[in-house]
Formats: structure tokens, sequence, C-alpha cells
């Protein structure tokens, strides 16, 4: 028998997973510098030696880099494993609610040092605290992601879900942005003394909260009900060499693969690029990050009618090279002939429409690539495909970083910001190499026919 349509209350049920997944990692992304290599005027003590390493990483920078990287090479794993399933709740729904929990407590624990003072163990601590959340939090996304192409037939569906999904994304992050404004509560309103006990507070509350709306979908999603999958039988290597036997997933994870290096440039020098190229005040960061926010939600109804006017490829293309564009302005940034505070915002306004489509449409693509390769190959690799994505943003994120703070040798000083600057030109290509590498992509789409009554069928173009 069909499926039944998968319902508006449950697909807000599926987005309140992406927002709690989405508080928690931007608490870690957030928070992580802020508390164990603090300014000097936050309340706060450095908690791990400010030790450089090949003269362009700290310890911090390396033991990030170092989770990442594990956790990028576990993703195919529990992908695959979430695909070889076969469990009475479904395929993605056990790992999804094994999951919940560990995330929330190592989430909490990466921010409880191992002594409040500068210390190698602190280091050993965070190091543990910090692998252990990355695995439970890909345990959560990968099997959730997966459910996306399964919960949503059409591919106006995948878009819309998508949305939803972007949606609960940028509402994680304005949740987990408010952790000092929560800390300040603690002080103020219950006495708390301390401005790390009150974050500590803070980080268990916001995490928590997180947690509750991670359940929701793992709770009231009926996975049985509404996919129809069978468990993966292929082995792990010979999935993988499947999946890369795509064309059109290579392309999608190459042009993946360049965005997130450049996205995480952005990411990265955003502060650097307010405070040393503008010289404006680095408190201009939360309302820089909110218009961003707000800017990206207001262009969401319009990219979903040009997608479906014009085709998804085009409108990512279109974003690729318009990002690329924004990278260029970061170079002249501070130097134009109109205030900084104009130039800063110009430039966060910009980037709304481009990051809100690359929000939106990729996972809908990815979402219909894993399809079309279930019904060519009979084999059900949904977790697969998302996870060997999160491998590709992973790297792009470490690269990104990694990249970043080459380029700063180079100078990032009022005075001395070339290597500032040379991110721009970096990031400008990158995006140009991922609208090159996309540009191969080909899209489905569909083709409505009269003769006496309405068929369809769907074909492919470049």
């Amino acid at each position: 028998m069909p499926r039944p349509k998968f319902p508006f209350r449950l697909q807000i049920a599926y987005t309140c997973g992406m927002l709690g997944w989405s508080v928690l990692v931007n608490i870690i992304g957030v928070m992580l510098p802020y508390f164990y290599l603090p300014p000097s005027n936050s309340g706060l003590i450095e908690l791990i030696p400010s030790v450089i390493i090949f003269g362009v990483f700290n310890l911090l920078a390396i033991i990030t880099s170092a989770g990442r990287l594990f956790d990028a090479f576990f993703d195919p794993f529990i992908g695959q494993l979430s695909d070889r399933t076969q469990s009475k709740l479904g395929r993605r729904i056990p790992f999804m609610l094994i999951s919940v929990i560990p995330a929330i407590v190592f989430c909490c624990l990466v921010f409880h040092p191992f002594t409040r003072s500068i210390s190698s163990a602190n280091a050993w601590w965070l190091t543990l605290t910090l692998l252990l959340f990355f695995v439970s939090a890909t345990t959560y996304i990968i099997p959730y992601n997966a459910l996306l192409p399964e919960l949503a037939a059409s591919s106006e569906e995948k878009i819309h879900l998508s949305t939803y999904q972007q949606i609960g994304f940028v509402l994680g992050i304005v949740i987990s942005a408010a952790i000092n404004n929560v800390a300040d509560l603690f002080q103020n309103v219950f006495q708390v003394t301390q401005r790390m006990d009150a974050l500590q507070y803070s980080i268990w509350s916001l995490s928590a909260l997180g947690g509750i709306f991670m359940f929701i979908p793992a709770i009231f999603i009926n996975e049985k009900k509404y996919c129809d999958s069978q468990p993966s039988t292929l082995p792990l290597v010979h999935a993988i060499r499947q999946a890369f036997s795509n064309k059109n997933f290579r392309y999608y994870v190459s042009a993946d693969f360049s965005y997130y290096m450049s996205l995480y440039i952005i990411t990265s020098g955003l502060l650097y690029f307010l405070t040393v190229l503008c010289g404006l005040p680095g408190s201009m960061g939360i309302f820089l990050m909110a218009t961003m926010v707000i800017i990206s939600l207001l262009f969401y109804p319009l990219i979903i009618y040009l997608a479906k006017k014009y085709g998804k490829k085009r409108i990512v293309l279109i974003s690729f090279l318009m990002l690329s564009g924004i990278f260029i302005f970061i170079f002249f940034l501070g130097k134009m002939p109109v205030s900084p505070t104009v130039q800063i915002y110009s430039l966060i306004i910009l980037t709304g429409f481009p990051l809100a489509s690359l929000g939106i449409l990729p996972p809908a693509i990815l979402a219909e690539i894993a399809q079309e390769d279930a019904i060519a190959t009979g084999e059900n690799k949904e977790g697969l495909f998302f996870a060997v994505k999160y491998f590709a943003v992973k790297l792009g994120q470490t690269f990104g970083i990694s990249l970043f703070a080459m380029l700063t040798l180079y100078g990032k000083d009022p005075g001395n910001d070339f290597g500032l600057r040379l991110n721009g030109v970096f990031g400008a290509g990158l995006c140009i190499l991922a609208a090159m590498s996309f540009s191969k992509f080909k899209e489905k789409i569909t083709i409505h026919v009269k003769y006496t009554g309405e068929r369809s069928h769907s074909t492919y173009k470049s």
C-alpha cells in the first residue's frame, strides 16, 4: 500500500530535531574559545596552555581539529550502520533516541574543566569530552538527515522539509547565542557570584532545552508508517564505492567541500573583519549575527519560488558566484569611501540570499540523489550519502579554519591586515571551484505533456 502523506504537524516535529541539534553544536562553536582562552575582561581565567604549534596553530585549534577529523571518519560508519539496521522502530529512530542523552551530557562536560586553572589535564579532558560529544552529535544527525528523502516523497516536499530544517538550524543559532544573557540572569536574579558558575548553569539549561527538542521527532514520528525502505545489505567499503560511482554525487560532494572551506573562512574571520578591517567594536557581532539570520529567513519564500520555477541547480550556481563576489568585497573592506558600519552591514545583507539558498537547496538535492540511487541500485543507502556529505563538510570546516589561521601569518592586526584580506581572495577562489564542480551536476526535471489527459515524465538537463 502507498505510504501516507507526511503531515504538517510532523514536519514541525522533524524541524525540532534540527533546532535542538543546532543549539548543542552552536553552544560548542560559540563558547569553546571564549571559555578556555577568554579575553581579559570576561571574568574568566585561561584553562589550557597557550602553546603555539608549527608557529601557526594554538593548542585549542589542534584539539578541535583533531576531534572533528576523528568524527568525520566516524560519519560513514554510523551512516552505513543506520542503513543496515532492522528494528521495530525503523532504521533511523533508534540511533536518534540513544544519542540525545550522551550529546547533552558531553556538551555540558566540555565546559566542566578538570581543574580551574591553566593545566595540561584540562587539555586532555577537553580532548576526551569534545570527541565524545562529536560522536554523540553525529550519531543523531546522520540518521536524522537520512529520514528526509524517506519522509518527503516529491521534489517539492523535499524543498519544503529542507526549508523547515534550515529554519530550525538558524533558530538554534539564535538560542545558543543567548548563553551570556542567560548567565547574566543567573548572576543578577539567582545571585550566582562566579562568572564561570553562571556560564555553566546557562550551558546546562540550554543544553537540556536542545535535548528536549531533539527528542521530539524521535518520539512522535512513526518511521515504519511514513517511510518505505528496506535495510541495505552492502558492506561499508562496497557501499561507499557504489555511492561514489554516482557522478552527480561526486560533483555534489566536491562542491560541498569547497563551499564549506569558504564558509568557515567567514565564520572564523567575522570578528577580525569587524574589529581589524572596519575598526568597529566586537560587541557588534551579536547584532550582525541577528541581522544575518533575519535577512536569510526573509529570502526563504523567494528561494522556494525560484527553485520551483528555474530549478535548484541554477539557484545554487548563482549563489556560489554571488558568494565569490562577497569574498572580493572582504578584500576591500574598510577601504571604501563610506562608513565602516555601512560596509560591514552591507556585507552581512549581501550574504543573506546565497547563505539561505545554500542552506535550503543542497539537502533537498542530496535527498533526491539518494532516492534515485536507491531506485537504480535496489539498495537504500540514504544514511551513507548523508554521512559522506558530513565527512566532506567536516573536512571543509577543518581545512577552512586551518587556511584562515595560516593566512593570518601575513597580517591580522590594524595597519598590518594583508593576511585577513587574502582570505577574501582564497574564499572567492573556493566558491568559483564549487560552482565549476556543481555546473557538471545533471538536474532531474519534470516535463508535463498534454494529450487527452495530463501525464508527466522525468528527464535530466545539464
